[in-house]
């Protein structure tokens, strides 16, 4: 890891195409320039014959038209659409009709009449369903998951719109041919259906309090640009009054290729590959951009708060205006992040607020944009704390980085931790490929991106104590995060959408050609565990290891075959032992010994398992063993600590009881297994409370007594068994017998929790038979078919066609452990007024399987690409034998999966739809206000309860 100055050079491939690269760069990172302005980069990756694939566009949210903000939001949705070859029957026709709804959209725009607005847009429901007629949904993602793609998907951002899709290398041509076609030029069909899925996206923003507090919080921040002005999801009034002539108009501006970038990253042949990405992108014309007048802010100068109120937890942010990404301001302000916030670990916040507990959380992170950026601290304050108690908190650390109060060795361990992170976000495809498109985005090189270690190395200790008082002055933002009822939330009627045609059956030309093509097969390979992991025995434990190929990471595993069903204090003592010492160490010390030494630890609790992980620099994971061990085996118990400690889970235990997310988890637990479930199973106020510190220590100082394997991710083993002998205590503790918990029958319960929020979700739980490892390749098939993904058959139905939500899926979850059931699980989220109708939608889907050969032989064909081009590498080679072993299976099990699905049939798929999914009787989980609860319908979905929050939670 020792400094090098990276130079970018010019060089000629053999076909005589202009590249650059630069030198020392390991990854080989190629970067081409098309003469219509398109950058392309490429490198290498032998993971697996995939390659990851990201198009960046500079375009996002700051360019939407004012009078049209969400517009590149909505743009992105359309772009999935097809185009005059690709989602169309008869384009001539239909395009005429997408013309006359284009007409009455600016008519509607234009309208100021409310009741004149509902008749025209009565008209355009009216012509959207004859266009219907003509359309072919979701084709796109039909010839696209032809090819075995994955990750297939798109985000919208300030100044991005990233198109995903990771691909196996074969299909790279029919890749691009699709891509091309799509890049090419955008139709807006199925429109008002889809805007309609846009807003219930909205909806679920307006239900998620960390959007509402970061638009509070940019805002303030940047008062006239539009990083603050313009949110990516746009107005409302906005959305219900698109422009179908203002998005075609965005799409002419800025999807140019001297706009986009084209990221390929994987198993390529670079020539090959420049060549294809010219022959079909090279034809796309060079277009100039449009103008754009800089928005400059001005100086924050005084304190500017505001107040956000929602049901849940309150917590107060700050945050300070950086210059952008990249600038010497924007790197120093990170540097400070680190100084307070170094992954949890030896930052003043770390060490000073979380762990001496005087708060429940205290984290500070930074944002870089492309133009300016911010530098943020969130905390949440204990019940007995208000926001301004936690303000003075976090401003305080603040004042000792300004004093210069911090170790002289946290500089140069913070600018080590970086270059780790670096080498573990760059050692896969997608990581890399993620790196370079973010760059395209932000305007910066390569040689730039990998010189900026040097950069944060040149800093010192009196650089950023002058920094930090220049910047930190009253010139910051506040939001308090208050408990309450949100009154800025915006709630709409059902426009009363008519159901399109989905035409499922039908394929355009363009798809017939893509699927007529073949391409060699890719050879699935499938590997011999036994080859690939090496074991060896001492002092009676397993070790096993696995190579590290890539990089100087290693890995250092303690695997204890029990976890929570056999202890259920085991996760409490875990945590407690966070906020403890030895005798040689105080609580913070050890936190800085980790962290001085760029090795962190992890302490994972499942139901059946204990997983204690060190991960570093192979040349220090030894001393990260010996400071385990030292920890664990010298804890010192500290009754204060504990019961500020218990104090601290109390209150987390409340703040979790108000957030949306985690009730709903909860209350799907309970509609699958009632109150006698693990999830319900914790400790009681009372038994934490009387407890004595020493009762949950003792388990750490005896748990290396216990029996445990040890798994090794490196390079040199030899090495590693020189050093791990003198670790290893002699066996001689037993772990208890678990604890079995009942999974009971489900079938005729509706469960309720009242809960303030514009959506309303809901999701049915049901039990299924015992788990058959013979069934996965029908469960992977049935779900890529029916419940899961763009052109599944819900995703169709409920979203395309009529337009109920913005997410909904069905899907049969095989358990991980062998003599226990699956469970089929199906969600809906959507408005109030939409839910039943959106339910019965469901129902109806789920009574017969519905037969559509094309979609399904799609499905089969999808899976077997998926299989044969995917390979099991780097750690999951060992983890994947540890989840088959609990289902008693001890080979490559992908192996009998790509078999069964090779002669899978629709008629294999219906008979196990038949057997394992139609007898199964559901429960039902909702979520949402009371009010909105149509209680005629919901008394037909079986026996209604409305539960609290201690019966879901079990506290």
């Amino acid at each position: 890891m020792t400094d090098i100055k990276y130079k970018e050079t010019i060089h000629t491939d053999i076909n005589q195409y202009e590249y650059t690269t630069v030198n020392h760069d390991e990854n080989k990172v190629r970067i081409y320039t098309l003469k219509n302005g398109l950058k392309v980069f490429l490198a290498q990756n032998f993971d697996a014959p995939r390659i990851q694939t990201f198009i960046p566009v500079r375009t996002g949210s700051n360019n939407d038209p004012s009078d049209n903000t969400g517009l590149a939001h909505y743009l992105e949705h359309m772009m999935f659409k097809g185009t005059s070859k690709l989602g169309t029957q008869n384009w001539e026709k239909e395009k005429k009709l997408l013309d006359q709804i284009s007409a009455l959209y600016e008519e509607h725009k234009a309208e100021q009449d409310s009741e004149k607005k509902k008749e025209i847009y009565k008209k355009i429901d009216e012509v959207s369903q004859e266009a219907s007629q003509y359309a072919i949904s979701n084709e796109y993602d039909k010839a696209i998951s032809s090819l075995g793609a994955s990750g297939t998907n798109a985000h919208t951002w300030f100044d991005e719109t990233v198109y995903k899709n990771n691909i196996p290398n074969n299909e790279l041509e029919k890749w691009l041919k699709i891509e091309k076609e799509r890049f090419s030029e955008i139709v807006l069909r199925l429109f008002h259906t889809e805007l309609e899925s846009v807003y219930e996206e909205f909806n679920r923003a307006q239900d998620n309090d960390t959007r509402l507090v970061n638009y509070e919080l940019m805002s303030a921040l940047f008062p006239t640009h539009p990083n603050g002005q313009q949110t990516t999801l746009g107005k409302p009034e906005h959305l219900k009054n698109p422009s179908m002539k203002a998005i075609h108009k965005y799409f002419d501006e800025y999807y140019v290729p001297n706009n986009y970038a084209m990221v390929l990253v994987g198993d390529l042949d670079f020539e090959a590959t420049i060549q294809l990405v010219d022959q079909y992108f090279g034809t796309i014309p060079y277009r100039e951009l449009p103008k754009k007048t800089p928005i400059i802010e001005q100086p924050i100068t005084e304190i500017v708060e505001r107040t956000v109120k929602s049901p849940t937890t309150p917590r107060v942010q700050l945050a300070w205006r950086t210059d952008s990404y990249g600038t010497r301001e924007a790197m120093l302000a990170d540097i400070v992040v680190n100084i307070l916030s170094n992954r949890g670990e030896a930052g003043l916040l770390d060490l000073h607020i979380n762990q001496t507990q005087k708060m429940l959380w205290a984290q500070a992170f930074s944002v870089g944009l492309k133009r300016y950026g911010y530098f943020s601290i969130v905390a949440v304050p204990k019940e007995t704390q208000t926001l301004k108690d936690a303000t003075k908190m976090v401003l305080d650390e603040i004042e000792l980085i300004k004093k210069g109060d911090f170790p002289d060795w946290m500089l140069p361990a913070i600018i080590n931790d970086f270059k780790l992170q670096r080498m573990k976000g760059l050692e896969t495809a997608e990581g890399l490929a993620t790196t370079l498109y973010d760059i395209y985005i932000k305007g910066r090189s390569w040689e730039q991106e990998l010189n900026e270690m040097n950069e944060y190395a040149s800093f010192t200790k009196e650089d950023v104590i002058s920094f930090a008082n220049t910047f930190f002055k009253d010139n910051y933002v506040v939001v308090n995060k208050e408990k309450g009822v949100n009154d800025k939330l915006v709630r709409v009627e059902n426009p009363g959408i008519t159901p399109v045609k989905i035409n499922r059956e039908a394929q355009s030309e363009f798809l017939q050609e893509i699927l007529s093509e073949k391409t060699e097969d890719i050879k699935p390979e499938f590997i011999d565990y036994r080859k690939e992991i090496a074991t060896d025995h001492i002092k009676g434990k397993k070790l096993s290891f696995v190579k590290n190929k890539y990089n100087d990471i290693a890995q250092v595993h303690f695997i204890f075959p029990f976890g929570s069903d056999h202890d259920r204090d085991l996760g409490i003592s875990t945590q407690f032992l966070q906020y403890l010492g030895t005798e040689d160490f105080s609580p913070e010390d050890l936190k800085k010994e980790f962290f001085k030494i760029g090795v962190s630890n992890d302490f994972k609790t499942t139901n059946n398992q204990l997983l204690i992980s060190l991960s570093g620099l192979e040349e220090n994971i030894e001393k990260g063993i010996l400071l385990l061990q030292h920890w664990m085996t010298h804890v010192q118990p500290d009754q204060e600590i504990y019961n500020q400690f218990v104090g601290t889970v109390l209150e987390n235990r409340q703040a979790i009881k108000k957030d949306k997310s985690r009730i709903m988890t909860a209350l799907v637990n309970y509609a699958k297994l009632g109150n006698t479930s693990r999830f319900t199973d914790v400790i009681s106020k009372e038994e934490l409370e009387s407890s004595k510190a020493e009762t949950f220590t003792d388990r750490m100082k005896q748990l290396f007594k216990y029996p445990y394997q040890v798994f090794f991710y490196g390079k040199d083993f030899d090495g590693f068994k020189q050093h791990i002998g003198q670790y290893i205590e002699n066996e001689s503790l037993q772990a208890p017998e678990p604890k079995k918990y009942p999974e009971p029958e489900t079938g005729g319960n509706v469960y309720f929790v009242n809960y303030d929020m514009v959506q309303m979700e809901m999701s049915k739980a049901g039990r299924g038979n015992l788990v058959n490892p013979s069934n996965f390749g029908k469960i992977n098939v049935f779900n890529e078919y029916f419940g899961r993904g763009l052109s599944s058959i819900v995703f169709q139905e409920i979203r395309e066609s009529k337009s109920l939500a913005y997410s909904a899926y069905v899907s049969y979850s095989a358990n991980a452990e062998i003599n226990h059931p699956d469970y089929v699980v199906t969600y809906i989220g959507t408005q109030p007024d939409k839910l039943m109708i959106a339910v019965d939608t469901m129902n109806e889907l789920m009574n017969e399987l519905p037969e559509v050969p094309i979609q399904f032989e799609n499905a089969k064909n999808a899976a077997l690409k998926q299989i044969a081009s995917t390979r099991v590498t780097r750690n999951n080679i060992f983890f994947n034998t540890l989840r088959l072993k609990k289902l008693n299976i001890e080979h490559d099990f992908r192996k009998d999966i790509y078999e069964q699905i090779q002669g899978l049939q629709f008629e294999d798929i219906k008979q196990f739809y038949q057997t394992d999914i139609q007898s199964v009787n559901f429960n039902t989980a909702i979520i949402g206000k009371k009010e909105n609860l149509d209680m005629e319908a919901v008394s037909k979905m079986g026996t209604f309860t409305e539960v609290s929050l201690k019966d879901i939670f079990g506290h």
